[in-house]
C-alpha cells in the first residue's frame, strides 16, 4: 500500500512536470554576463586629468614637457570618496590621453609620470586610484588613447606593439577592471619625436584591433570594451548627454568603426541587429573634458544634470559623467556641489515606490503559469517576469491602486537575458473614472523612465502595443516624484519684457520688484512683464503641496535696451553689433582680426542718463577668443567731446568669464565708449558677450 501511495505521488509530479510551461524562447541577440553586469552599473565617472590639465588645453600636441605635470594636493581618494558619495559605481581614468603622456611608469615611453616632479618621479597614479577605488567599493576603468602625438613610432608597425604592450600593462598590474575605453580620434598633427607633421593611418587595421580585443580577453575577461562601435558597448553619436527616445541595444556591429560616418544612428541602434551594443552616455559636467579655470562657472546646473540622467538611465543607456580634476588634483568645490545636488535630486524622485504590492493584473499570462504571472512585475525581484504566450505580442498590465494616487514617473525594464523586445508601448490613467493616455513611446531595454505630469490615478495601465516576440517584463514601478525646487531663471528680451521659468510646470513663481524677499505671499508670476527702469527683482519656486520653497534668485535689472544703437566700431561687421546689446548671453560679436589694439565700439542709449557704471559679459563660447582684460570706459553727451571715466584690468576674467561689473562717479551722457585696451589672443580681436550700464533713476 505504501508503495503503491509512492508511485501514485512520482506519477502526479511526473505528469505535472510534463505540463510546465517553457520560458520564452530568446529574441534576437543576447548580452553575455559582462554586458549584464555592465547595464547594472548604471552611472559612474569619467575622469580627466593628464597633462592638458596643466597646459590649459583639451588635446595636448605631444610635445609638452613631463615637467609639467605637478599636481600640488593630488588625492585621489578625494575622487573616490566624491564617486561614492555621488552615488556613481565606479571610474574611468584617461590613463593616456592623445598627447601620449602615461600617468603610470609604463616601460614603454619616457613620456610618463615617470620624469615628472610629482613624487619625484616615484608616482604611479594608476596604482594610486585603483587602490583607492577598492577601498570605497568602486569598480576600475581604463581609457588609453590609441592616438599618440607624442611617439616618434606613431603610424609605423613599432608603435603597435608598443600600444599594446601599454595594454598589457594596464591590465595587469592594477587589479580587476569593468571596462576599457577606446577614443575614436585617430591620426592627425603632432610632434611625434620633434617631427612636427601631419600622420595619417588605417583606423580600420593600423591599431589590429582583433588582437587588441584578444588582449582584453585574455587579461581581463569580465572588462566590456567601448569604442564608437564596441565590440561590447558603443558611444551614442554624441557627447551632450543623451539617447534617443527610441534606444535599441543591438546593432548591426559589422558596419561600425572608429570614426563611422553614421554615427547619429548610434543614438537609436538598430531594431535589425546582429549584435548586442548598448550605448553609453558620455558627457562632461563642465563645457570641456580637461578642467579650465575659465569654466568654473559653466558647470552644468542641476536642472541639466537631471535632464540627461532621464535621458541617459531612463533611456536604456549607462551614464559616463566627467569630472575635470583641476590642476590641485582634486575634484573642484562647484564640481562637487552640484553632483550632491543631482544625487539629492534623484534620491528624492525614487524615493517612494508606489507600485510594489499593488493588485496588477495582465490581460494575457504565458500558459496561465503562476511562473510567469502579471504579479512577478512588482514583487521586487529583477529576476521573475511576466512574460505572455507565443505569438501574443499585444498585452496590457493594469495596476490599481486602494484609493486616488499621485504619480508622475513610471520606470519599466525588460528582462533583457531574453533580449530587448519591445518595439512600442503607452501609459494610461484612470483619473475620476476616465482613461486617459499619459504617453506613447518605443522602446525599453533594460530600462526605460518616463516623466509626466502629475495624475491623481485610481489606475495605471501599460499597453505593450508591437513586440518582436512575446513581452518578457521583469520589472514595474511607479513613483511621484517631488517638484524640482529651484531658484527660477530670469530672461529679459531688448524691449524690457522679463521672463521667469522653473524646469518643473508645477512648480509656482513668486517675485518682488522692491528688493524684498519674495514668499508665496508675493506676487504670482503669470505671464512676461515689462521692466524697463532700474529695478531690483527677486523670484523663489514654490511647491504649493508640500510648502516647501527654493532659495531665492536676484537680478538686477536696469534701464531696458530697446532704443539702443551701435553708431560706431573701430573694426568688423556693424550690422551685426546687435549680438552684443540683445540681452543674450548666447550670443557675441568681435572686430575684425588682426587689427591692432586698441579696438572699441560707441553705442548711443537713445537719450541721457546718469551713469554711474557699465557691465562687460565676456563671450560665452566653449572656445572664446578676444576676451577683453584691460579697458578704457568714456562717457559722451554729443558723441564728439568725452569723458573717460574708468580705466583698468578685469581681473582674472580669462578663466573666470563671469559678468564684469564696474562702477565709477555719476557722469550724465547719452553715448558710452568702451575701448579694448588689451585682450587674450595673438590675433588681436576684441569681442563683446554683451554690454550694459548702471544708471541713476532720474
Amino acid at each position: 500500500m505504501k508503495m503503491t501511495k509512492l508511485l501514485v505521488i512520482a506519477i502526479i509530479f511526473s505528469l505535472a512536470s510534463c505540463k510546465t510551461v517553457e520560458p520564452p524562447k530568446p529574441v534576437g541577440p543576447l548580452p553575455s554576463e559582462r554586458h549584464l553586469a555592465w547595464h547594472d552599473m548604471e552611472y559612474y565617472a569619467f575622469v580627466h586629468f593628464n597633462m592638458n590639465t596643466f597646459t590649459d588645453m583639451e588635446w595636448g600636441l605631444g610635445g609638452e614637457s613631463p615637467k609639467m605635470f605637478n599636481p600640488s594636493e593630488l588625492d585621489v581618494r578625494q575622487w573616490a570618496k566624491v564617486a561614492k558619495d555621488a552615488g556613481m559605481k565606479g571610474i574611468i581614468i584617461t590613463a593616456k590621453h592623445h598627447d601620449g603622456f602615461c600617468l603610470w611608469p609604463t616601460k614603454t615611453t619616457e613620456h610618463s609620470v615617470k620624469n615628472s616632479p610629482w613624487k619625484d618621479g616615484k608616482g604611479d597614479l594608476i596604482k594610486e586610484l585603483s587602490e583607492a577605488c577598492e577601498e570605497f567599493g568602486l569598480k576600475f576603468g581604463v581609457y588609453l588613447s590609441p592616438w599618440d602625438r607624442n611617439d616618434a613610432d606613431y603610424g609605423k608597425p613599432e608603435y603597435v606593439a608598443s600600444y599594446h604592450e601599454q595594454l598589457r600593462e594596464l591590465l595587469t598590474n592594477y587589479g580587476e577592471v569593468f571596462e576599457v575605453w577606446f577614443d575614436g580620434a585617430n591620426g592627425g598633427t603632432g610632434y611625434y619625436g620633434g617631427a612636427n607633421e601631419e600622420r595619417k593611418i588605417d583606423n580600420k587595421t593600423y591599431y589590429q584591433w582583433d588582437k587588441v580585443t584578444e588582449i582584453v580577453r585574455e587579461l581581463q575577461p569580465n572588462a566590456v570594451i567601448f569604442s564608437d562601435g564596441g565590440p561590447d558597448i558603443r558611444w551614442v553619436g554624441t557627447e551632450e548627454g543623451f539617447a534617443n527616445e527610441t534606444n535599441w541595444s543591438i546593432m548591426r556591429r559589422d558596419e561600425i568603426y572608429p570614426g563611422w560616418p553614421r554615427y547619429k544612428e548610434l543614438r537609436s541602434g538598430h531594431q535589425d541587429g546582429t549584435h548586442w551594443l548598448p550605448a553609453e552616455v558620455n558627457t562632461s559636467i563642465r563645457p570641456g573634458w580637461y578642467y579650465h579655470p575659465r569654466e568654473d562657472h559653466q558647470v552644468k546646473s542641476l536642472p541639466r544634470l537631471v535632464q540627461t540622467f532621464y535621458e541617459s538611465i531612463g533611456r536604456n543607456g549607462n551614464f559616463l559623467l566627467n569630472l575635470p580634476v583641476d590642476d590641485r588634483g582634486l575634484v573642484h568645490e562647484t564640481d562637487v556641489k552640484q553632483l550632491m545636488a543631482l544625487k539629492k535630486q534623484i534620491d528624492k524622485d525614487f524615493s517612494n515606490e508606489l507600485a510594489q504590492g499593488l493588485q496588477v493584473t495582465a490581460t494575457e499570462v504565458r500558459g496561465d503559469d503562476s511562473a510567469f504571472d502579471a504579479s512577478n512585475v512588482n514583487d521586487g525581484d529583477d529576476e521573475t517576469y511576466w512574460a505572455t504566450s507565443d505569438g501574443v505580442e499585444t498585452a496590457s498590465l493594469t495596476f490599481e491602486f486602494d484609493k486616488p494616487t499621485e504619480v508622475n514617473r513610471i520606470l519599466l525594464q525588460e528582462y533583457i537575458p531574453l533580449g530587448q523586445r519591445i518595439i512600442k508601448f503607452s501609459v494610461e490613467a484612470e483619473v475620476n473614472g476616465e482613461w486617459q493616455t499619459i504617453d506613447e513611446q518605443t522602446t525599453v531595454g533594460n530600462k526605460r523612465i518616463l516623466r509626466f505630469d502629475t495624475v491623481e490615478a485610481t489606475k495605471i495601465k501599460v499597453n505593450f502595443l508591437e513586440s518582436k516576440g512575446p513581452l518578457v517584463i521583469c520589472n514595474v514601478e511607479l513613483y511621484r516624484a517631488p517638484n524640482l525646487l529651484i531658484a527660477p531663471e530670469v530672461d529679459r528680451e531688448r524691449s524690457g519684457m522679463v521672463s521667469l521659468s522653473v524646469p518643473d510646470d508645477e512648480v509656482d513663481v513668486y517675485y518682488t520688484l522692491d528688493g524684498s524677499e519674495p514668499t508665496n505671499n508675493s506676487k504670482k508670476y503669470e505671464k512676461p512683464f515689462m521692466v524697463e527702469k532700474p529695478t531690483t527683482l527677486k523670484a523663489i519656486g514654490y511647491d504649493s503641496e508640500t510648502g516647501e520653497q527654493s532659495e531665492s534668485q536676484m537680478t538686477y535689472l536696469d534701464i531696458a535696451k530697446k532704443d539702443w544703437k551701435v553708431v560706431s566700431v573701430s573694426s568688423g561687421n556693424i550690422d551685426e553689433t546687435e549680438k552684443l546689446i540683445d540681452e543674450n548671453p548666447s550670443t557675441s560679436w568681435a572686430t575684425d582680426k588682426g587689427v591692432n589694439t586698441p579696438q572699441e565700439i560707441i553705442i548711443d542709449l537713445g537719450e541721457s542718463y546718469e551713469l554711474k557704471g557699465f557691465t562687460y559679459l565676456p563671450i560665452q563660447d566653449r572656445y572664446p577668443f578676444g576676451i577683453i582684460t584691460d579697458y578704457e570706459f568714456a562717457v559722451s553727451s554729443n558723441n564728439r567731446s568725452w569723458k573717460t571715466v574708468s580705466k583698468g584690468e578685469f581681473g582674472n576674467v580669462v578663466n573666470n568669464r563671469i559678468l564684469q561689473t564696474i562702477n565709477f562717479k555719476p557722469t550724465t551722457g547719452r553715448y558710452i565708449k568702451l575701448k579694448a585696451i588689451m585682450v587674450d589672443g595673438e590675433d588681436h580681436t576684441a569681442s563683446f558677450g554683451e554690454v550694459g550700464v548702471i544708471t541713476n533713476e532720474k
